[in-house]
């Protein structure tokens, strides 16, 4: 009895732990995001059709890996290195549902798999037309995001 009392007591003693680890990785998840809004915003500003996708992409990195830094190099905080997994995870879905839709003329007709998924993420060469050409908004923009926030944060908790 004595020894199932110490179990519970050790189980009250890691909840708030594994809280306070959830509450932390969403916040930072929240972070990386808003820094991406403030590109997307800024870009929509400057005019979206003149800037090139690619530049787009390195600004989804680079932003949200400033943040990063700027956040965990005056708050450590290992669950900031791990929102990488939300973003890659978040990619996989996104996948999984370009590739399971049908193609049909102005929709990728015809395409492959690696066409398809290529064409809607990145629009190289052209477009897909799946998800009304939003493949890069929904999927690889956001993700990227994640990514280089996780990489500064992990640059900051390296160099202390």
């Amino acid at each position: 009895m004595a020894q199932l009392l110490t179990e519970e007591e050790e189980v009250e003693g890691h909840s708030p732990t594994v809280t306070g680890q959830a509450l932390s990785f969403f916040m930072h998840t929240l972070l990386a995001l808003a820094a991406w809004t403030v590109v997307l915003l800024v870009g929509y500003v400057v005019n979206p059709s003149t800037v090139p996708q690619s530049l787009i992409l390195v600004l989804a990195v680079s932003i949200p890996l400033i943040a990063g830094y700027a956040v965990n190099h005056f708050r450590q905080d290992e669950m900031a290195t791990l929102v990488w997994l939300l973003g890659l995870i978040w990619f996989m879905i996104v996948a999984l549902w370009i590739v399971d839709m049908p193609t049909a003329p102005n929709q990728c007709y015809q395409c492959g798999l690696s066409e398809k998924l290529s064409r809607t993420f990145f629009s190289m060469p052209t477009p897909s037309g799946l998800i009304d050409d939003d493949g890069p908004f929904l999927g690889t923009w956001p993700a990227a995001a994640l990514v280089g926030y996780s990489i500064g944060a992990r640059l900051a908790i390296r160099k202390r």
